[in-house]
């Protein structure tokens, strides 16, 4: 699997509330992932995802209440029915504070993706899946 590298140093929003105030910064609707110390918060540009055209992913990371700042952030996406992931690299920005932004991720086909962030901290990673269904 090949995983963009996010570095966040001191660029992680931390989140004392819960997880509907993870990524409050990034605007209008967001997909929200759970996972026992970390919430990660996302939107897609163009929204919904279009297979075949390039899209970009805004998303924040931010710690639950007593448990370190990420020291950074992979991700990747694949297709657990195809056995296969993306065929592109995106390039990785932090446009502000919090927020991060990958550009060049491409769906290159229709179906099930699964986008895995993998939060690591202290040694240990924590890895949280959304599932996104590309027509």
């Amino acid at each position: 699997m090949r995983f963009l590298r996010i570095a966040a140093t001191g660029c992680v929003l931390a989140a004392a509330g819960a997880a509907v105030a993870c990524g409050e910064s990034l605007g209008g609707a967001r997909t929200t992932v759970e996972g026992g110390k970390y919430t990660v918060a996302y939107t897609t540009s163009p929204a919904p995802i279009v297979v075949g055209q390039h899209f970009s992913l805004d998303l924040a990371v931010c710690a639950k209440g007593g448990v370190p700042a990420p020291q950074s952030v992979r991700i990747d996406a694949s297709m657990p029915e195809h056995r296969h992931g993306m065929n592109y690299r995106a390039s990785i920005t932090s446009p502000r504070a919090g927020v991060f932004r990958a550009e060049g991720l491409l769906f290159h086909m229709p179906g099930r993706w699964d986008l895995t962030f993998d939060v690591v901290a202290d040694g240990a990673t924590q890895r949280l899946t959304s599932t996104l269904r590309v027509e």
